[in-house]
């Protein structure tokens, strides 16, 4: 089969999240911890500012799954954090997750950048294999989580990190928009 050479129509304008309405909304759930990785989904909106942001402690970690601990591991001294990452990551961490978060019930909160996600279709409807796997693989994991694409999707953020910490469970924010920086 010989591939096309017409070129695709570029993808229709969508609204991103705001970086900085983002930010406010963990500020507002009393989270002062992030541990992370970079990824190219959320680090110009998200971790470049927080990591200059001097009412946050960034941690930067090696492997997700260790984050996963780390944020556990703060929850018994009352500490709210937020683990950052890419969906990659977060399929390789799913063990801990099953493990930390849902046999032992705490609460681990993720911000996960969803790489490769096209902006203008939902994940489900992804040509990238990754993505379109991850929301399937949560909700037969019985993990909650929420879809973060558009600036209106930014008001529950704040509702969802206080229901983890309050429940002692698990909560992952899929970004499959880029956050607009600050």
């Amino acid at each position: 089969m010989v591939a096309s050479t017409a070129a695709c129509p570029p993808d229709p304008a969508v609204a991103h999240p705001g970086g900085a309405d983002i930010i406010a909304a963990i500020k507002a759930a009393s989270v002062r911890e992030i541990v992370a990785l970079p990824d190219i989904v959320t680090s110009e909106g998200l971790l470049w500012p927080i990591s200059s942001d001097a009412d946050f402690r960034l941690t930067r970690i090696c492997k997700e799954d260790e984050g996963v601990s780390i944020c556990a591991a703060m929850s018994y001294n009352g500490t709210r954090a937020v683990l950052m990452m890419q969906q990659t990551g977060l399929m390789d961490s799913l063990n801990a997750i099953r493990a930390i978060g849902m046999d032992y019930e705490l609460p681990v909160v993720m911000m996960v950048g969803l790489q490769g996600k096209e902006p203008h279709l939902r994940p489900e409807q992804s040509a990238a294999y990754g993505v379109r796997i991850v929301r399937p693989v949560l909700d037969a994991m019985q993990i909650s989580h929420s879809l973060i694409e558009a600036p209106e999707d930014v008001g529950h953020i704040s509702l969802a990190i206080v229901a983890a910490y309050t429940r002692s469970r698990p909560h992952i924010f899929l970004i499959g928009r880029s956050p607009e920086a600050p």
